[in-house]
């Protein structure tokens, strides 16, 4: 009987892994890699167990950790749960898991939202445990199917080029690597046999009315009879496409320089409708995806393109994507939550969680769900951005999201006037006006991109003025407070 070592299989899924081990990035290439913490994204299955087992092997047990992730769709779930901490306890390597619940939208089928989850909680488990890499378990089967499954959806080049070997996704926070992307379903299985591994099996893989186990089961079968090149072909095929696509993302990028006004939310309009259809639908797809959206059908981002070619300035569009409603706003396009039925609303914001601060002369007050902090630096009086001490002292200071009607004064003797409108007056973007709006106690204080409310200090006493004749006092005490995003931030 030949040992397991010496077989091909075992050879090849150890020379695989080892490879990608040694080409870790970005720690390989920062001089840390031999201290790099590995990911490895384990369902149970038998491709994962394989990646997880040979992983031990090559990199030891110190430098991995298995990751699960509960989604609760299958009444085993509880039973692969157990069978993957076991399987990991018996190789002496770190476990962690997270159980997520899975929220179909509509029009998003069950696999996508629960591959979305996934990959959230995968991603916050990395980041909890410091692994500086996520490995995967996908195989040159698994990016056959892919291609198969692009190509009969009528995809474009970057669906054709299915999976890559080493990515990293927008909004990702390590680099995800698919170790085993070169080999076969059969070598894996020839692995774990020699390895006389125990596996789960999903039960949903053996339903044929998912389209890729319908692939799977009734259609590759045959083209190994009559293509048994097939898989490699294929590859080549999404080798092309990857090729090509990054031609048209370098492109896009070029564009994007003359085309953006703020490279993370808004396009141009006049800028972008003056590129070809061609063109611009590329730079839209681009910008798509780099701001966290899905990719659109082809259909739909043609539409959206004609819409804006034919339609004048103001909120007459009405292309809606992944609970986005795409809008113009005085020359520039943005993508903003909601539906593109209902009028553009800028105070249409998820409702963060309220901050509250007993300020006692802090300078700074970090805000993480807003990811941005507020600075408090001495000031004068005659500063337009200045409010007395005593008003940060008296009363505790909180910042809440806004809830739609609120008012402020931006000078001492003008009206008071919604937010709302003093944002328009000044041409804030309305993907700008998400801020946190600075209370003392229940007197608005401050608002980003705004200023001070005038309004908090009506009398000369609250400003820290001498009572008897109404002049400032000299002992006053004044602080300049502004907000500053995290990218801001040194």
């Amino acid at each position: 009987m030949t040992h397991p070592a010496d077989s091909p299989a075992d050879r090849l899924v150890l020379e695989a892994v080892g490879a990608a081990l040694s080409a870790l990035s970005p720690s390989a290439r920062s001089g840390h890699a031999a201290d790099a913490r590995v990911a490895i994204a384990f369902s149970g299955g038998i491709d994962s167990s394989v990646l997880l087992d040979a992983a031990v092997r090559v990199a030891g047990p110190s430098r991995c950790i298995a990751l699960h992730v509960h989604h609760g769709l299958s009444p085993h779930a509880d039973h692969w749960l157990a069978h993957c901490e076991a399987f990991a306890r018996e190789r002496g390597i770190a476990f962690a898991a997270e159980r997520v619940e899975v929220v179909c939208e509509a029009g998003v089928s069950v696999e996508a939202a629960a591959r979305e989850a996934r990959y959230r909680a995968l991603d916050a488990l990395c980041a909890q445990h410091g692994a500086s890499t996520l490995w995967l378990a996908q195989h040159a089967d698994d990016q056959a199917e892919t291609v198969l499954l692009q190509l009969l959806r009528g995809a474009g080049l970057a669906g054709l080029a299915a999976m890559a070997h080493e990515y990293l996704p927008a909004g990702a926070t390590v680099t995800r690597v698919r170790p085993l992307l070169r080999l076969l379903r059969a070598q894996l299985e020839q692995y774990a046999a020699g390895r006389g591994l125990k596996w789960v099996d999903d039960e949903s893989n053996a339903d044929t009315r998912y389209a890729r186990n319908a692939l799977r089961h009734d259609v590759l079968p045959t083209l190994s009879v009559h293509f048994p090149g097939f898989r490699d072909a294929l590859a080549r095929t999404a080798g092309h496409a990857a090729s090509a696509q990054r031609l048209l993302d370098e492109l896009a990028r070029l564009d994007m320089q003359t085309v953006a006004d703020d490279v993370s939310h808004a396009l141009s309009r006049d800028a972008l409708l003056a590129l070809d259809d061609d063109r611009a639908l590329n730079l839209l797809r681009f910008w798509m995806r780099s701001v966290g959206l899905p990719a659109p059908s082809t259909a739909r981002l043609t539409d959206a393109l004609r819409q804006l070619r034919e339609a004048g300035e103001g909120h007459s569009l009405r292309v809606d994507h992944a609970g986005q409603a795409l809008r113009s706003y005085r020359g520039q396009i943005y993508w903003e939550a909601g539906d593109s039925a209902e009028p553009a609303d800028e105070t249409a914001f998820v409702a963060r969680a309220v901050s509250e601060l007993a300020w006692q002369g802090e300078t700074i007050w970090r805000l993480p769900q807003w990811r941005g902090t507020f600075v408090f630096a001495e000031s004068a009086a005659d500063d337009p951005d200045a409010v007395p001490v005593a008003l940060l002292s008296t009363a505790p200071l909180t910042a809440r999201s806004r809830s739609g009607g609120e008012r402020m004064r931006s000078s001492a003797q003008g009206p008071g006037r919604t937010l709302k409108n003093l944002f328009q007056e000044r041409g804030v973007p309305a993907w700008k006006r998400d801020v946190p709006l600075l209370f003392a106690g229940d007197t608005l204080l401050f608002v980003p991109l705004l200023g001070v409310n005038r309004a908090a200090w009506p009398t000369p006493d609250a400003a820290g003025a001498d009572a008897g004749t109404g002049t400032p006092d000299a002992k006053a005490r004044y602080v300049r407070i502004d907000w500053r995003d995290d990218l801001l931030i040194a």
